[in-house]
């Protein structure tokens, strides 16, 4: 298998090169790919060098698969070039999640849907970060008690925003102003993630809403979300109220969560310094809601440049490769 990694020098792409090496898995040939003002950097992998290429159209000749992390516009301009060449990539960016011919993956919730993919696009979305760490929380109660109405409120850290968010928190800490958000983020927090469109939402509660409803197959599953960046390095927390259709026992859902071997429940507060560095799931503060019927709130935190981002990418590819969910 060839691999090429497409933003190897960002803080995703240096998050695939560290979980490849922790997952041993083997490659026949591995390159890895930016542009062109970190062309020629070196990278290490597997205690080998490398040089980082300039990201070009012939570059995905003769590659089986590519990990995409280099923003919305490169995987326009690439992931298609890549796909004709009989590439499959694994895009991280918000380009084609909600594409009606590319399938959108949380591999513990829909990884079988990589036997439907379409041979005319060999393209796989990897959600948003904020998104996937709530999806088999919210799979499994669906499966069991059926999901009515999901209101999501998120606490995001500053890595979500990439090396010019991390610089952001950094200049606040020191005194100095912001420059990438629109506000200081230090002993602050932002309701504000993406762009904010006329109806009032971000984008970013734009896409955990239609992507909750892609991944779970739910189209007409009323969900709604608040968006907050806080100033934190790393992990992204989200208080999760859920509204179900069925009767249920607190007891027997902690239960059934307790049996994933991805989710880590505990009656303690789990907080992301817990997560930071894991690829699990922690889910706490489980508690009915006495406002309405059948009402759930479930609190849950993750690495969002692991689990959020390049680890899902990483267990997708395993799914190709014939690993494990």
């Amino acid at each position: 298998m060839r691999l090429g990694i497409v933003g190897a020098t960002g803080v995703v792409g240096k998050t695939f090169i560290k979980v490849l090496e922790e997952k041993e898995l083997e490659f026949e040939e591995i390159r890895f790919f930016a542009s062109k003002r970190s062309a020629g950097k070196e990278i290490e992998y597997n205690n080998k060098k490398y040089y980082v290429e300039e990201l070009n159209e012939d570059s995905f000749d003769n590659l089986d698969f590519a990990l995409f992390s280099a923003g919305a516009s490169t995987s326009k301009k690439y992931s298609d070039i890549a796909s004709k060449k009989g590439c499959v990539v694994i895009d991280n960016s918000s380009a084609f999640r909600m594409d009606s011919d590319v399938e959108l993956i949380v591999p513990e919730v829909n990884g079988e849907r990589i036997e439907f993919m379409k041979d005319s696009k060999k393209i796989i979305a990897n959600p948003n970060c904020s998104t996937i760490q709530c999806m088999e929380v919210l799979s499994r109660l669906h499966k069991k008690y059926g999901l009515k109405r999901v209101i999501y409120s998120t606490y995001q850290a500053v890595s979500g925003s990439g090396a010019k968010g991390i610089k952001d928190l950094e200049k606040g800490l020191n005194g100095e102003s912001a420059e990438f958000y629109s506000k200081d983020i230090a002993f602050n927090c932002l309701p504000l993630i993406d762009e904010l469109l006329d109806n009032g939402y971000t984008k970013e509660e734009i896409k955990m809403i239609e992507e909750t409803r892609k991944i779970l197959n739910i189209p007409d599953l009323n969900v709604t979300a608040t968006c907050v960046r806080v100033p934190v390095w790393n992990g992204h927390s989200v208080s999760v109220n859920v509204e179900l259709e069925k009767e249920f026992d607190i007891e027997e859902i902690k239960k059934m969560l307790s049996e994933s071997e991805n989710l880590v429940l505990t009656d303690e507060i789990p907080t992301v310094l817990d997560c930071n560095g894991q690829d699990k799931v922690f889910v706490g503060r489980i508690r009915r809601d006495f406002s309405v019927k059948n009402g759930i709130n479930f609190w849950c935190v993750a690495d969002n440049i692991r689990k959020g981002a390049a680890t899902n990418a990483i267990q997708i590819l395993e799914l190709f490769l014939g690993g494990k969910k």
